[in-house]
């Protein structure tokens, strides 16, 4: 039985970027080389592999099955070696390069966004590419670096700091209620517009329950938005009570709270990051940056309650 070799690091590096591309002229652009010469590699690697990795047509390249394997591959090699190259690069003290944010559409806009720029007026050489999206991103397979969630993270292999508890809320615009009355007691929610998320929309359960308990009196005109931000823009914009977390309540003062007694059970925030990038310092920057702006966050509504 003949004994096989490696494939070469140099051919897959190639491949990858021939894949990522779809052609062999972008992927020669990005890579400094000639077409032809990527071509030559491509037919190279096949060669070893005994096997077709890309269709050919007009168009560009398409992956057979076998390439969309070694893709696969080389994708998860690339993932790797993105976090090596963080790793070392934030051994030394500067806090520079991406950083892979992932939260709610909610909490990145409405809460994260407006603070970013203490973290850039410290780190002006770090740059954010914040995703927002309900989805939940494989953090050990690097999709993102550090994220903020809305429950605890059950990935495996995470560090998780939490970080507060939010609770969802009733508010309106002063401007509403001049115009449709105030709301003192629960039985009256059907004179008024509810704003809220939609049964089929991605949200916390706590905010669901609340949603439901409302819907059980009488039923209230509604607007459904797919998240937080519609919902306050909505009640910004005078259309009715909204549904809302309460951390917005410090960067939307003149919002007035509506049935003080009515709120959802706690939602736990936390702060989720890969176990090998413990010792990265922009992942620490970022969490240090996150925790002291939830001490100033506390603070401020502490400060307004005793005021």
């Amino acid at each position: 039985m003949q004994q096989g070799y490696p494939m070469d690091w140099d051919k897959l590096r190639i491949f990858h970027a021939v894949a990522a591309a779809g052609s062999l002229t972008h992927a020669g652009d990005i890579l400094h080389l000639s077409q032809s010469a990527v071509s030559r590699q491509i037919r190279a690697l096949e060669e070893s592999l005994s096997t077709v990795l890309f269709h050919r047509h007009a168009r560009g390249l398409i992956l057979t099955e076998q390439g969309e394997l070694l893709f696969d591959a080389t994708k998860s090699m690339s993932r790797r070696l993105d976090a090596a190259s963080a790793r070392i690069k934030d051994s030394a003290e500067e806090v520079f390069g991406e950083l892979k944010v992932t939260t709610t559409t909610g909490f990145g806009t409405l809460w994260l966004a407006p603070r970013l720029p203490a973290l850039y007026e410290k780190y002006p050489d770090l740059n954010i590419d914040l995703m927002l999206e309900e989805r939940v991103l494989d953090l050990p397979m690097r999709e993102a670096d550090v994220a903020i969630r809305m429950k605890e993270p059950s990935q495996a292999d995470l560090i998780r700091k939490k970080l507060m508890s939010v609770r969802m809320r009733l508010y309106a615009s002063q401007e509403y209620l001049d115009k449709e009355g105030t709301l003192d007691e629960i039985e009256e929610i059907g004179r008024h517009r509810l704003i809220c998320q939609a049964p089929s929309a991605f949200q916390v359960s706590a905010g669901a329950t609340l949603t439901q308990h409302l819907l059980s009196y009488d039923k209230p005109r509604l607007l459904h938005m797919n998240n937080y931000f519609g919902v306050l823009q909505g009640v910004l914009s005078n259309l009715g009570i909204g549904v809302l977390p309460d951390y917005v309540i410090e960067d939307f003062p003149g919002l007035v709270r509506v049935l003080p007694d009515i709120e959802s059970g706690e939602v736990p925030t936390f702060l989720a990051y890969p176990e090998e990038l413990r010792q990265s310092k922009r992942i620490m920057a970022f969490r240090d940056f996150v925790q002291d702006e939830i001490i100033a966050h506390r603070k401020s509504i502490r400060d307004a309650r005793t005021g």
